[in-house]
């Protein structure tokens, strides 16, 4: 499935701010902050990239249904349900 980079373009940049808050939280390490901060930093980064994965899911699976005449009988179920036990 292709997806068009204007449909996927807000996940894109939520994708390009948590690399920015990932390098954020590497800095932090190597300068030697505390524990719980970088620690509750990575949780907020993993959650930004567990959002993102959702939202491109969803998104795929939009374009899916519409480029489908099927509707949901054209949707490979399976794959579509592979794609997101990924993200789990």
């Amino acid at each position: 499935m292709d997806l068009d980079p204007t449909d996927i373009k807000a996940i894109i940049t939520r994708m390009k701010r948590a690399n920015g808050h990932l390098a954020s939280v590497i800095r932090m390490l190597e300068e030697g902050s505390d524990c719980e901060s970088a620690l509750t930093q990575l949780a907020a980064v993993n959650k930004a990239l567990s959002r993102a994965g959702y939202a491109l899911v969803a998104t795929g699976l939009q374009q899916c249904l519409a480029a489908s005449e099927d509707g949901l009988d054209g949707v490979d179920a399976k794959k579509m349900e592979k794609l997101f036990l990924s993200l789990a």
